[in-house]
């Protein structure tokens, strides 16, 4: 029995192999968006490697460089195990992520909208050095046959650490900003534009259903507070729809709302200025966020599947008022007067998961109820 568990927990993670595409991917649009007006400059693409340093820089730039490719450096490192160990990972991580940021840097010769940097690729070697060095330590931890098998066979109801991604995707969908704290799902804007495309003239959905609707401060607050609690409630129920009685639940509910709040924090600093940060937490979300967490205290303690029903209905809920509700026009307002930074690369990546979260959230809810009932 130990040997075949050994043989079983020490073949490579396709959850860390997948995890690291999509990572590579997210590096690749953000250092090549917009994607447009590709041209020919007649400059070798890597010239920049001899230029001088650039006169205009902050360290805020310096630090986002290097603490993006940190996470590409730790997958680096362990995606690969068992294959490389230790220094070889290290050594693969290192060089293999320096060069992604070498080739990144110097496709941006040919973007009008882009300037390649030696110092962005300095940083960026340097963050990738960070993240394989942990990723070399923490290796053997993950790896280790008892640790996996306890986390998969104790704590997850599927017996998967795939059924992890879902809940862990709600952090990450935080990051684009949205009309409501934990509003995601509003696919009307997108789908107009995309109607309007197709039919050669302009569609609004959202006005054909709110038509000339207008909320006071007061309904915007407390429609926020609607999809915050709702929003929150929905997402915390998936992880514990997935989660088994004896796992700490109470600790990894707190602890995903945590992060999600923490990339809230983190997108409106880097999206917009630091002292944005804070911003979306109005008496709305503040509200939302009270509701939602004294829902989650009785919530924790009924049964799975009465946790799974309720999660539909919250998403649910949330769905239908998000997209019937008019757009918030204090938080277009405040959108507007932010000075928006070079991260909005990421806007088009980071919209799309925002849109499509609950959806996927629901389907998993459905599809899994049919498969425990195979597995029992």
């Amino acid at each position: 029995m130990t040997e075949r568990l050994s043989q079983t927990f020490h073949r490579p993670s396709s959850f860390l192999r997948a995890a690291l595409l999509v990572y590579v991917f997210l590096i690749a649009y953000a250092s090549l968006y917009p994607f447009s007006g590709w041209r020919g400059s007649g400059v070798f693409p890597l010239t920049y490697l001899y230029a001088p340093l650039p006169r205009y820089w902050t360290w805020f730039d310096v630090l986002i460089n290097v603490t993006g490719y940190i996470p590409l450096g730790v997958l680096l490192a362990t995606a690969v195990s068992p294959l490389l160990r230790g220094a070889r990972a290290f050594f693969f991580a290192f060089f293999t992520g320096t060069l992604l940021s070498l080739v990144m840097e110097a496709l941006q010769v040919y973007l009008p909208s882009r300037v390649p940097s030696n110092l962005d690729l300095m940083t960026n070697a340097t963050g990738v050095f960070a993240g394989a060095f942990l990723g070399t330590i923490l290796a053997p931890v993950i790896f280790r046959e008892d640790r996996i098998h306890y986390f998969i066979q104790r704590w997850l109801r599927f017996g998967s650490s795939r059924v992890l991604i879902i809940p862990m995707l709600w952090p990450l969908a935080q990051i684009y900003p949205q009309n409501y704290l934990f509003g995601h799902g509003e696919v009307l804007p997108a789908l107009s534009g995309w109607l309007s495309a197709f039919l050669a003239r302009p569609v609004n959905l959202s006005q054909m259903i709110t038509g000339s609707l207008q909320l006071t401060a007061e309904q915007y607050w407390l429609s926020e507070t609607i999809i915050t609690a709702t929003g929150l409630t929905g997402a915390i129920l998936v992880l514990l729809w997935v989660l088994q009685k004896n796992a700490p639940r109470i600790q990894l509910a707190l602890l995903m709302l945590l992060i999600a709040l923490l990339f809230k924090i983190m997108a409106c600093a880097l999206f917009f200025q630091p002292e944005n940060a804070l911003v979306w937490l109005t008496p709305g979300a503040i509200g939302g966020l009270i509701v939602g967490v004294l829902m989650l205290s009785g919530l924790i303690f009924t049964p799975p599947l009465v946790q799974r029903r309720i999660a539909i209905v919250m998403l649910f809920i949330s769905l239908v008022t998000v997209n019937v509700l008019p757009d918030n026009q204090y938080f277009l307002s405040t959108l507007q007067t932010w000075s928006q930074g070079k991260f909005l690369n990421f806007n088009g990546a980071a919209h799309f998961l925002t849109m499509v979260w609950p959806f996927f959230a629901l389907w998993f809810l459905f599809r899994s109820i049919y498969k425990l009932r195979y597995s029992e």
